[in-house]
Parts: C-alpha cells; sequence; structure tokens
C-alpha cells in the first residue's frame, strides 16, 4: 500500500525539533488571552521566537498511519495569526489548531500553504472554522491552486484505499496567490511571502517573518530526512543559491528537520546532496548507461534518513530532466 502512495509522490516525515526550544504547556504570546476550554495539542509546542510556534513533525513517509511528519506552526501578531502549512491530515490540522488556541485567543487571518505536497496541506480543512465559520485566507504559490487540483484527487483517493479513518471531500485550495512577492500584515509585525521558481515543486513559498527573522522553507531544505526531488534538479540548486542570500534571516524552518540557526550555512547539505545527485546522473549519462542500468549502479546515501524510500526516485526524476537538457 506504501507503494501505491509513494508512486504519485508523497511528501516524508520530520525529525523532533533539537535542542533550544522550550515547551510551552500554556504560554501566551503577544498579550494574547488562551481561548476558554481549548483542547490541548497532541504533541509538544514549541517556541522558537517571541510569538512564533512550531509543532514539530516525525521523520516518516507520509500515509495513512503516518500523517504528522511535516513540520507546521505559526506566527502571532497583535491583531491576527498566520498558521505556516497545515499538516497531513485533518486531524493534523485539528491538533495545530488545538494548540495555537493553547497560546492565544486571536482570529487566524491567513493560512500559507509552502507547496504542494499532502503532509502540507491535507489538513487545510480543520480551519475552516477557525474563526467562529470565518475561515482564513489561505495563501499559496501562483501555481498552487492548480497543482492541488491536479493532485489532490491522487492523494484522496490513496488515503481511501489505504483506509484511512478519516478522508477529507476536498482539500480547500488558495484563495491568495503569489506571484512573486507578497506582504502579510499580522498587526505589528509582518510576513514576507515570495514566490520561487520550480525548485523542489513548482509551487514553493517561503514566509520571512521579519520582526524575529524567522523564514519558513517549506521542503526547500531538508534537515536529516533525504531532500525529495519533484521539480527541477538544477532549478532547486539555483534556488538555494538564491536563498542563501537571503537578508534579515537569524533561523530558519525546514518542512522536516531543526531549525537551522546556522544561516545560510544550513542550507549546504541539501546543496551537497543535489550536487551529488547531478555527478551521479550526468557521469552514468556520459558512460552511456540506461536509466535502468543507473540506478542499479546506485549507492544509497547513508547520511540521510529514508534514503530507502526516496533516493532511487531522485535519480530517476534527475535522469529524465538531465537527459533532456543533454
Amino acid at each position: 500500500m506504501r507503494a501505491r502512495l509513494l508512486a504519485g509522490w508523497v511528501a516524508a516525515g520530520a525529525a523532533l525539533l533539537g535542542a533550544g526550544c522550550a515547551p510551552l504547556p500554556g504560554a501566551t504570546g503577544s498579550g494574547a488571552v488562551p481561548a476558554a476550554g481549548a483542547a490541548a495539542p497532541a504533541t509538544e509546542l514549541q517556541s522558537i521566537a517571541p510569538g512564533v510556534y512550531l509543532l514539530p513533525g516525525r521523520h516518516a513517509v507520509w500515509d495513512a498511519a503516518h500523517a504528522q511528519v511535516a513540520n507546521t506552526g505559526f506566527v502571532l501578531g497583535s491583531r491576527c495569526a498566520a498558521v505556516i502549512d497545515s499538516g497531513g491530515s485533518l486531524r493534523h490540522g485539528r491538533e495545530l489548531l488545538a494548540a495555537l488556541r493553547s497560546v492565544s485567543a486571536l482570529p487566524v487571518c491567513f493560512l500559507v500553504n509552502t507547496h504542494v505536497h499532502p503532509d502540507h496541506v491535507m489538513g487545510n480543512g480543520a480551519f475552516a472554522t477557525a474563526n467562529g465559520g470565518r475561515p482564513p485566507q489561505i495563501v499559496g504559490h501562483l501555481k498552487l491552486a492548480a497543482a492541488l487540483a491536479a493532485r489532490g484527487p491522487y492523494y484522496l483517493r490513496a488515503l481511501q484505499r489505504e483506509g484511512a479513518a478519516e478522508v477529507p471531500q476536498r482539500i480547500p485550495p488558495p484563495t491568495l496567490a503569489v506571484a512573486d512577492h507578497m506582504e502579510l500584515d499580522l498587526g505589528g509585525r509582518t510576513l514576507e511571502l515570495r514566490a520561487w521558481p520550480t525548485a523542489h515543486t513548482d509551487a514553493d513559498l517561503t514566509a520571512l517573518d521579519s520582526a524575529s527573522g524567522t523564514l519558513w522553507l517549506g521542503d526547500l531544505a531538508f534537515d536529516g530526512h533525504l531532500p525529495v526531488l519533484d521539480g527541477k534538479l538544477i532549478g532547486w540548486q539555483q534556488v538555494l543559491q538564491a536563498l542563501g542570500r537571503e537578508a534579515g534571516v537569524r533561523r530558519a524552518v525546514p518542512g522536516h528537520g531543526r531549525v537551522m540557526s546556522d544561516w545560510p550555512s544550513a542550507l549546504a547539505p541539501t546543496a551537497g546532496y543535489l550536487a551529488e545527485l547531478r555527478r551521479e546522473v550526468e557521469a552514468a549519462l556520459g558512460k552511456g548507461l540506461s536509466l535502468t542500468e543507473t540506478l542499479e549502479a546506485t549507492r544509497l546515501p547513508g547520511q540521510w534518513q529514508l534514503a530507502e524510500d526516496f533516493h532511487r526516485r531522485n535519480l530517476t526524476a534527475a535522469y529524465v530532466e538531465l537527459e533532456w537538457a543533454r
């Protein structure tokens, strides 16, 4: 069953947030008061900067049994909150909302989807009633709506085949599209959104909280978990170079893994893997090896988790891209 989910691309999981982030069993951010009777979140909430919170995921392949694999979180302003990704299931989304309500009663004015993969968007529907029946604006890359329309039905059918306990009827699409840059006003703090050319996917979006210098990366960089190529290898390398020049970044939150404080050197492992992937495929093409021969000859990179699940798939995507580029 897992193979069926992987076949159409499913995102994989995240490690728990590392040291330096204190648990928050009821702390309040930005002067807001917790909502009365708010449900306690099932996973430990982490404070990574004033008014910036992370609900960490786990390293695993996303499927019906492993939905909470991506990092999700939220940023609190004086007027409202912005949620960054909604998680891999409706339950994950509800737990994220409960985590927000455990520290703040602010309305959720924005839900930012960093890209199309199901571990980041499947919880969108959980926020439909976040503000007493007034859903937040769902914000995404200009190409996200088309990507969700193409992939969403597959994700839902895959969960049905897997026998998931709860399958959304639909994945709510973005209501606000980012073509290049956009600023979201949360009251006293601003999220700076940037839409990127095709890299990890064709709909990658980052969000920088300028007040704290926290950059939400989506899956443009990975920590511990093998990077997964679902866009363009060369494009991703170029985007990483541009990301490294981003100003005002004091920490970065990858979609999978620990918070990155050593910016921009924290991008080096992802960049290094992509460079090695490109060298391997270009060497195989130079020898005239077929895709099958290339896959048979590869050795899994041992320093990454979930390499067995994703490395050969990455090789296939890179081989097709680079073969056409010759």
